[in-house]
């Protein structure tokens, strides 16, 4: 037994109640009157609240008749049980009598408004009984969705049960509802992409060795609202494909794909019916590995064809195409194990495909028709100057930022390909920037690995590794900040994926324990200002955060000013976003009243885009 003190936040001491003093299990603690009761192997053994718990030789045994292993004890102010096997005793002063015994296996118990909870399961089945003070069964519960109940709740006139297999359940007489908190059902640890306006997120992943996880939690779509999962626990007909790793959405047909690590591709059509392609498609099954279609990456390019990295097929890179026809390619390099997993598609239609295992960057150039084999043009990217000048070969994700740069991620940095449309050629090599930190300048990350990387409004980099999360300016010469678990509410250091939206700005953010989220300054924009909003307006007493200005040409120039014209503030848009942190320019806030905002485009065409309500 653990003893924390809260106070302090630090463990006060350990205690071990078995009569010999070894560190051996204990199963259960209960505080009943003057004395700490817990369930061991050796039954119940007792200590009084004023003795010290850390001297083994102060527990004894609470009832020496009761020697088998009690895997249980649960108590309130009057009442006192333990739960040995499948039967639950009694505390009568002195020793533990019979109170009931199971007709299955007994898998809980619980004392609730004076009233004994029993969980129970026979056959797969499983049951409440509720039991008053005298050991008779005023209820028993039998609903379908009981499967194993590990704890229950009376209140408000509802059983509350903690089900193992079918989630929280609240029964009302007759009636089971299972209660499902809004978010993923598990840590999405894969690949996220927004598709429209809705994040879609996938659970699976593979390990260093690209090695199935066998991960059932399939994907989950964010609409900004509402979580939807799609898992063989709410679709048993995709109860083959596990660990779904990518994900890539085709606007002509409104439908979204989702890559299976072995299972296969998974199509979810705009009316919601599900089309599995593996042994019915193009796609191949691994070398030395039958019956696994390895799906590794997918990305969608202008024309709505959808690219879909097959790892380790022989023809390990095809198309299905937005007619749906499919047409297959097999790279022409060495590579081993026939790696490919993520695809980058940049602006002039060349497809970048990370090729794990260490064996770098490959492109696809395909020509003016990707139907015409004859016109494809492939370069293959390494360590070494003239071989692609990579910081290493061991390559986990790339983006294209707004000027056509690509930005490759490694396990020792960052390296930036800058040759646009003649990326192709022998002598384009990538450029490692050099970043200024304090009175330190240094290769790009070059002792990080690089894990995912995403390009805001602002062509500003976010970049994900194992020791958290990274903004860098666009030119990646300066570091603006970094997020840790210690310094911000970033649930983990370890990041695994980037996805922004880019109306909104938010940056989500996937680590290993879980999603959140960032509300970042800057949005995509547009040659022209739309519907510009701003938010919160009115600015509310009190409001100290940023004022939020959204929906303005990219990097328009902003004027805050009094109606009469007086400068408040001025500042230049982030992308399509500016921000303000309500202050006029002597760091003052202004008094109550409305605000002017003016914009000023590429062409330096002024005008009045919106109005801001000020409350002091």
């Amino acid at each position: 037994m653990i003893v924390l003190d809260l106070n302090r936040a630090e463990v006060r001491s350990t205690w071990r109640p078995y009569a010999s003093g070894a560190p051996l299990p204990v199963f259960a603690v209960a505080m009943y009157k003057d004395s700490f009761y817990v369930a061991t192997r050796e039954g119940v053994r007792k200590l009084s609240n004023k003795d010290d718990g850390s001297n083994f030789q102060n527990w004894r045994s609470a009832d020496a008749t009761l020697t088998a292993a009690v895997d249980h004890v649960v108590a309130d102010a009057t009442q006192l049980f333990a739960i040995t096997g499948n039967q639950v005793r009694k505390w009568d002063g002195v020793k533990f009598n019979l109170f009931y015994t199971a007709s299955g296996q007994l898998v809980s118990a619980d004392l609730s408004n004076g009233q004994l909870l029993v969980g129970q399961t026979l056959n797969g089945r499983g049951s409440v009984v509720q039991l008053n003070a005298q050991g008779t069964i005023v209820t028993t519960f039998r609903q379908d969705v009981l499967s194993l109940p590990r704890q229950c709740l009376l209140r408000d006139g509802s059983l509350w049960v903690a089900d193992q297999n079918n989630g929280l359940l609240q029964i009302q007489g007759n009636t089971a509802e299972r209660i499902f908190p809004n978010s993923p059902i598990n840590t999405a640890l894969g690949e996220m992409k927004m598709i429209g306006n809705t994040l879609w997120a996938t659970a699976g992943a593979v390990n260093e060795a690209w090695n199935y996880q066998f991960n059932p939690n399939g994907i989950y779509a964010f609409d900004g609202n509402e979580w939807e999962g799609y898992n063989l626990y709410a679709y048993p007909k995709i109860d083959s494909l596990l660990d779904l790793i990518t994900i890539a959405g085709q606007p002509s047909t409104g439908s979204v794909f989702a890559g299976s690590y072995g299972g296969g591709l998974l199509e979810i059509t705009a009316s919601g019916q599900l089309n599995i392609y593996k042994q019915n498609s193009p796609l191949q099954q691994a070398v030395g590995d039958p019956g696994s279609y390895r799906v590794s990456g997918l990305a969608t390019d202008a024309s709505g064809n959808v690219w879909i990295a097959n790892f380790g097929g022989i023809r390990n890179l095809h198309v299905r195409k937005a007619d749906g026809g499919w047409l297959s390619f097999s790279v022409p390099f060495f590579i081993s194990e026939n790696a490919v997993s993520q695809i980058t598609i940049d602006a002039y239609d060349q497809k970048w495909i990370v090729s794990p295992k260490g064996n770098g960057l490959l492109l696809l150039n395909s020509g003016q028709n990707i139907d015409n084999p004859n016109d494809d043009r492939w370069r293959y990217f390494r360590q070494g100057r003239g071989l692609g000048n990579l910081p290493s070969n061991v390559v986990y994700c790339t983006v294209q930022d707004k000027n056509g740069f690509v930005w490759v991620g490694t396990d020792k940095g960052i390296a930036v390909i800058t040759c646009g449309q003649d990326a192709s050629a022998s002598n384009c090599d990538a450029v490692i920037p050099i970043v200024q930190q304090d009175n330190f300048a240094g290769f790009l990350f070059q002792d990080e690995q690089v894990i995912c990387m995403a390009v805001d409004g602002a062509n500003r980099k976010w970049v994900g590794t194992r020791n958290g999360l990274w903004l860098i300016s666009s030119d990646g010469e300066k570091v603006i900040t970094q997020f840790t678990k210690d310094n911000s509410p970033l649930l983990a250091n370890e990041i695994s994926s980037l996805a922004i939206h880019p109306f909104t700005g938010e940056v989500f953010v996937g680590t290993s324990a879980g999603i959140c989220s960032f509300r970042g300054t800057a949005t995509d924009g547009a040659d022209k200002a739309s519907s510009v909003l701003v938010f919160p307006n009115p600015v509310p007493p009190g409001y100290s955060g940023t004022i939020g200005i959204r929906g303005l040409a990219s990097n328009a120039l902003v004027r805050i000013t009094e109606q009469d014209g007086r400068l408040v503030y001025q500042t230049r848009a982030q992308g399509g976003q500016a921000t303000w942190n309500g202050r006029d320019q002597k760091g003052n806030r202004p008094s109550s009243g409305v605000y002017l905002v003016f914009a000023s485009d590429e062409q330096n065409v002024e005008r009045i885009v919106t109005k801001i309500f000020f409350i002091r």
